[in-house]
């Protein structure tokens, strides 16, 4: 779903390759969009397309396919499989072995510069359509120097705050600190993945704190561990500890959260849309809101996260581009991500189908669309991970002593900033 597996060889070629793919679309379309465009070969036969696909997603692609044969019937004869593949390792699949690899295939935004970079995406042909259709977030997330690689088909890879009615009301999960107290008093807990980076983010993002990928798309740059400035490291690193040492906490991964809720253990959790269905039929009317506030120092700051889109891109090499193109933007139309949003519950990218009444019925959809409002898109290199890992465990537990606080964030960001080399 989320964390961004960087491989120093793809990325580095990225920057190799980058001069040739930083066109500017203002005035021109590029040179392949045009070819893709003007390309007049019809495919008098069959076409044979494959697409990759994570088999809880083979219902709904199976009525799309379904549809595209009806609108495009007389055409050609389609031939179109999909193929079991898990979103997170396309990128590592595809240029692992790029003409084997099937004609269309879904990717989070944080894997678009790698495979353009690579040679393994074509640009999109009709480019101007697209970015018009959906919302500016997702357009940026799917381009590099203004080219769209991609069509975006999905808003809500991010996470926000789930709560359990029964148990909160609205102005108590406003702030962290309240909803700590709330899940004391109740002898319940509020889980939230300490273990991974990608959540505990949430507490340096809106800080003022620097954190980021280098120019080079490998390393990192980070001062996390600052001693100087309105807020220094060591005050996140007390924030979380004080939180750690609640009773109303649970460091939890988020693959356990449903059956915790099941038990009747977690009533609030930080996590994401893929789990709504499930925490539904746990508590029925459940709540769903951005981010709570949390205490840093004498002040209130608002959590922060990472946020992400999901997307089509086309294979290069595929025997049959235009079609795929063409299939692929169908796969991410208007109707279809509506249709993917009644069947999935996924939020839809596209404009019109965002806004319609049904999607703002979601709490969960609503949540994390208001919680992008304080997100950043996920750009950072692979050394990030694991001494956020450590990081995050060691604040868990409750146990390291205030005066090893700094060593530990002195610890974390030489780990976060190192290079590929150490």
């Amino acid at each position: 779903m989320k964390k961004a597996v960087w491989k120093a060889a793809a990325v580095l070629m990225c920057f190799s390759l980058f001069t040739g793919c930083g066109k500017s679309t203002d005035t021109k379309k590029t040179e392949t969009a045009q070819k893709v465009e003007k390309s007049e070969q019809k495919d008098n036969g069959q076409v044979s397309l494959k697409i990759w696909s994570e088999d809880t997603n083979f219902e709904v692609l199976n009525k799309m396919i379904d549809s595209f044969k009806e609108e495009y019937k007389g055409q050609a004869e389609f031939d179109i499989q999909l193929e079991q593949s898990s979103d997170s390792e396309t990128k590592e699949k595809a240029l692992g072995d790029i003409h084997n690899a099937p004609d269309i295939f879904p990717m989070a935004d944080d894997q678009v510069a790698s495979m353009a970079a690579g040679g393994a995406i074509c640009e999109v042909p009709d480019a101007d359509k697209i970015k018009s259709e959906n919302v500016k977030e997702a357009v940026d997330a799917a381009s590099i120097n203004d080219v769209l690689y991609a069509y975006p088909y999905s808003a809500d890879n991010g996470y926000f705050l789930y709560y359990n009615k029964d148990y909160f009301k609205e102005e108590d999960v406003q702030t962290l600190d309240q909803v700590l107290e709330v899940c004391k008093n109740a002898g319940k807990k509020f889980s939230m993945e300490w273990d991974s980076g990608w959540y505990t983010y949430a507490f340096f993002g809106n800080t003022g704190l620097d954190f980021g990928i280098n120019e080079d798309g490998v390393t990192n740059h980070c001062n996390w561990n600052t001693t100087e400035g309105d807020v220094k490291g060591i005050d996140v690193a007390r924030a979380m500890l004080a939180v750690a040492k609640n009773p109303g906490f649970l460091n939890l991964p988020d693959g356990e959260l449903v059956g915790k809720i099941k038990e009747g253990t977690v009533i609030a959790a930080v996590s994401g849309i893929w789990n709504a269905t499930e925490i539904a039929e746990a508590w029925g009317e459940y709540g769903a809101v951005k981010l709570p506030t949390y205490t840093l120092g004498d002040k209130q700051v608002q959590m922060a996260s990472f946020t992400g889109y999901k997307m089509y891109g086309v294979n290069a090499y595929s025997a049959h581009k235009e079609w795929a193109c063409k299939l692929a933007e169908w796969l991410s139309n208007e109707e279809n991500q509506t249709l993917r949003f009644e069947m999935r519950n996924q939020g839809p990218s596209n404009i019109n189908a965002a806004n319609s009444e049904e999607v703002k019925k979601v709490p969960a959809i609503q949540a994390v669309l208001a919680q992008s409002e304080f997100g950043v898109l996920q750009r950072v290199g692979n050394s990030f991970w694991t001494p956020m890992t450590e990081y995050g465990e060691t604040l868990a537990k409750g146990e390291i002593k205030d005066e090893e606080l700094q060593e530990l964030l002195d610890r974390t960001v030489k780990g976060v900033t190192a290079s590929v080399a150490e």
